[in-house]
């Protein structure tokens, strides 16, 4: 007899496998010294994907639940609440979180930067995962497109920032330590998005479907699309493109 398993565990997976994808960016930082430039592609890469997946999957979804204005509504207030809760880290040192060259501080240049980092880790990757989590409501099958999509992105997010950290003489054991625990809470977070939304009218469930979408759109545009053009050069657009194409490809299969 085939076991079957509890919704709310199958969103704890999906999230904690999409959130571990940073631990592999981080990895890959620390064993390859990737020139510059790779790095600005890959970032370009993942910046195209999410794009992708908060058109089609999310803000799309949310139109055909719900309608425009639950949508456009949902969106906006997402963009609100992350630009203005980025806005208070970004004073404390957590603007360049996603760059990998020296931008980002040390402690000893601003004190309390490193938590900063992470409590923007944490902004980065809450709404991805629980868009993973309340996918699974109704019975349904998650989203393969936004597991994907957060999967591939995160990796360029890890191995940008994690650059960026070392650069700025921080430890391994801190830099592992924050991807790890930021892929753990991601788990959680996808466990909340499937347990605290399951008596959700569709409406509300498709305005917070939106509003992690407007989230996401303003983080991309914010954190991933500077590092990425910080050492344009002409495949970038190109690039972007090529990720754009692979969700909206995968969206369609």
């Amino acid at each position: 007899m085939i076991a079957i398993v509890p919704g709310w565990l199958q969103a704890g997976g999906w999230g904690l496998l999409a959130g571990a994808a940073l631990l592999v960016g981080a990895g890959i930082a620390y064993l390859v010294r990737l020139p510059q430039k790779a790095i600005a592609s890959v970032m370009a890469f993942g910046a195209g994907v999410l794009l992708s997946a908060v058109s089609f999957d999310l803000i799309a979804e949310a139109h055909d639940q719900a309608g425009l204005a639950p949508a456009a509504i949902g969106a906006a207030t997402g963009a609100v609440i992350y630009t203005g809760c980025n806005m208070l880290l970004a004073r404390r040192g957590a603007r360049q979180r996603k760059r990998s060259g020296d931008q980002q501080p040390s402690e000893q240049d601003q004190q309390g930067s490193g938590t900063a980092l992470a409590l923007g880790a944490l902004l980065d990757g809450i709404p991805e995962s629980v868009v993973i989590g309340a996918s699974l409501l109704g019975g349904g099958a998650v989203s393969l497109v936004t597991v994907v999509a957060v999967f591939i992105s995160n990796i360029p997010e890890g191995l940008s920032s994690a650059a960026g950290m070392r650069n700025a003489g921080r430890s391994s054991r801190y830099v592992f330590g924050l991807w790890g625990g930021i892929a753990l809470i991601s788990g959680l977070a996808a466990v909340a998005g499937y347990t605290v939304l399951g008596a959700a009218p569709a409406a509300l469930l498709a305005g917070i479907t939106a509003l992690a979408g407007g989230a996401i759109l303003a983080m991309i545009a914010d954190t991933m699309i500077p590092e990425a053009f910080d050492q344009a050069h002409l495949l970038i657009g190109l690039i972007t493109v090529a990720g754009f194409l692979t969700a909206f490809a995968l969206s369609q299969a």
